[in-house]
């Protein structure tokens, strides 16, 4: 009989992510400590003793399953099958496959994105017609690949969804434009660039959408300042969180 309990079975079936020992949790090193970074007791979120540990960078094993975390082969696997049939380098494409919480993430070299993003779109049994957004993360301990770009991809035909995401180091915030493949995404990468810091090389017009023009930086990296912003109302300011109240 297994020593493992009906939680650790459910979560392992949800995310089909090889089990870890709770000795290789401890080892995972600290990604991060409180809930904003700050480093004294001023985080108001009252809960700045909060340790976050890295994610160790892993691939899901097949049998993926699919919505809803079946054990079994499913929906996840017919994609993974149907996008390596019709990309012959499937493997030098694709780093790794991840299946957690119910979703198919594909991690894509970022050289090679257009002719992924060109394959899922075209091939008739994938026919993932529309990009339904894109959207940046800032992991600044993940050295060498801090900036991701996720691209979220919608099949009507097939009534499936699946996501697409591509790493960049801080130090060469490049990733292809998909505009020449989804023209939907000129609005989101416009977004995420301006939010991110991400450039999207071959993007028709890549300037800012939401802050001004001469904004210095990008707002929702996690090294950008939290408050501490002059707001044009009686001279008013905000503070850091470090420095307002706190309330533990």
């Amino acid at each position: 009989m297994s020593s493992e309990n009906p939680e650790q079975r459910a979560e392992q079936g949800a995310d089909r992510l090889p089990a870890q020992a709770e000795e290789e949790r401890r080892e995972q090193p600290i990604a991060r400590q409180g809930m904003f970074g700050a480093k004294t007791t001023g985080d108001t979120s009252g809960y700045g003793r909060l340790v976050i540990r890295q994610s160790p960078k892993v691939t899901a094993p097949r049998p993926y399953g699919g919505p809803g975390g079946a054990a079994e082969a499913g929906e996840f696997d017919e994609i993974a099958d149907e996008l390596e049939r019709a990309l012959p380098d499937f493997g030098d494409a694709i780093e790794r496959v991840v299946v957690h919480r119910g979703e198919l993430t594909f991690f894509v070299k970022r050289e090679r994105l257009l002719d992924v993003a060109r394959t899922m779109r075209d091939e008739p049994s994938l026919r993932f017609e529309l990009c339904s957004g894109v959207s940046g993360v800032h992991y600044p301990k993940d050295e060498g690949a801090e900036l991701h770009s996720v691209v979220h991809l919608l099949s009507i035909t097939h009534n499936r969804r699946v996501r697409l995401e591509v790493t960049c180091p801080d130090a060469d915030p490049h990733v292809p434009s998909l505009v020449p493949v989804y023209p939907t995404c000129d609005w989101h990468e416009r977004e995420t660039y301006d939010f991110f810091g991400i450039v999207y090389d071959g993007h028709p017009a890549l300037t800012r959408i939401e802050m001004p023009d001469d904004w210095v930086g990008h707002p929702q990296r996690k090294d950008y300042p939290l408050g501490g912003i002059p707001v044009e109302y009686r001279g008013a300011e905000i503070p850091p969180p470090d420095e307002r109240r706190s309330y533990v």
